[in-house]
């Protein structure tokens, strides 16, 4: 009997001990969860600040990185979790999206995990692995339920059927906001990561400067998003200033541009969560955490009588919980993977 024959062969447990894995960026991320919500350990190891040097993330870096990190990682999460690896019933990881040497460093070394262990081995979806941290804040939630998936790589609104079927209810056509608060930042002169530090420049300024409205006469879904615009408004803005020798006031851009890119993403939430029925909006990706985001959604769905589910902002951010959550889900239908398993740069976002 081969490894896969083997797998498939194990009876699926009712409260399982899943290892999750994530290494699609900057972060090489373990961690142990029982029965898809209760997190026994959760380690993060960050390269964000080598990349902080060159202002952006350097995927040769990245991959080195999740090469040093990873079993150091592994070791840290069985250790916090007082667990051996006999004691895992499956392993999950990222398969995509994100950056492919980064991944392919997470993909290899759970393969051969998996293979040496005799256990499941479980691919998980990025952006699915986003939508299930909710599952981590809530012990008690359940389908059906909006997510806002705003991360550096994705922006959408996604009306989560079941804990399988998700419908894209709008998605952005160009650029994601996370992607978006970065190209903001270093037009600023901000390092990197640009989300945390655009959010902190804002608090101390106004929205005085006047920027486009999304999709001005588009004809395209009524959720889609398109940061391409705003994003270029505000580099045109600073430019011009800039040329006419003016001074310009950081910290009012910074709110100006925070405004603008997150009040819609908050209005067509509700909406959304309106038109569907749903009594549940959940917040998923890296602007996620997010203080200006969190803080206002709060307080439009008190006003529309909606419950939120705000995971913690570390659990916005890349972490292996929320794959090993995911992980639970697939494991309960058997959506094991064979040795043959490969990193993909794109997954679809459903």
């Amino acid at each position: 009997m081969n490894y896969f024959e083997s797998i498939k062969s194990q009876p699926i447990k009712e409260d399982p001990l899943i290892l999750g894995i994530e290494t699609s960026c900057d972060e090489t991320a373990v961690s142990v969860v029982k029965s898809g919500r209760k997190i026994v350990s959760d380690v993060i190891i960050s390269s964000a600040y080598r990349h902080a040097e060159f202002g952006g993330v350097v995927p040769e870096i990245a991959s080195r990185m999740h090469t040093t990190a990873i079993l150091n990682a592994t070791e840290k999460a069985l250790k916090d979790a007082n667990v051996t690896f006999s004691d895992i019933d499956a392993i999950a990881v990222t398969e995509g999206a994100g950056l492919i040497g980064a991944l392919l460093v997470g993909v290899s070394f759970a393969k051969a995990l998996a293979f040496s262990l005799n256990k499941p081995l479980i691919p998980v979806s990025h952006i699915r692995g986003h939508v299930a941290a909710a599952y981590l804040a809530d012990e008690n939630l359940k389908p059906p339920f909006i997510s806002v998936l705003c991360s550096g790589g994705h922006t959408a609104i996604i009306a989560v059927k079941d804990y399988y079927t998700f419908e894209i209810l709008g998605k952005t056509i160009d650029d994601a906001v996370g992607e978006a608060f970065d190209k903001v930042a270093r037009v600023l002169g901000l390092n990197y990561p640009g989300g945390p530090n655009v959010e902190r420049l804002a608090k101390d300024g106004k929205k005085t400067v006047k920027l486009p409205k999304m999709l001005k006469n588009y004809s395209g879904g009524e959720y889609d998003f398109s940061y391409s615009g705003l994003k270029t408004a505000v580099i045109n803005y600073v430019h011009t200033q800039k040329q006419k020798g003016k001074e310009i006031n950081g910290a009012d851009v910074a709110a100006s541009f925070q405004s603008a890119a997150i009040d819609v993403l908050i209005n067509k939430a509700i909406k959304a969560a309106k038109e569907k029925g749903y009594n549940t909006i959940a917040l998923s990706g890296g602007v996620g955490a997010n203080g200006y985001l969190r803080e206002n959604l709060a307080k439009a769905t008190a006003e529309k009588g909606l419950k939120l589910v705000l995971p913690e902002k570390r659990f916005c951010t890349d972490n292996g919980a929320m794959i090993a959550a995911e992980g639970y889900l697939q494991y309960k239908k058997g959506n094991f993977a064979d040795l043959s398993l490969n990193a993909k740069a794109n997954v679809p976002l459903g």
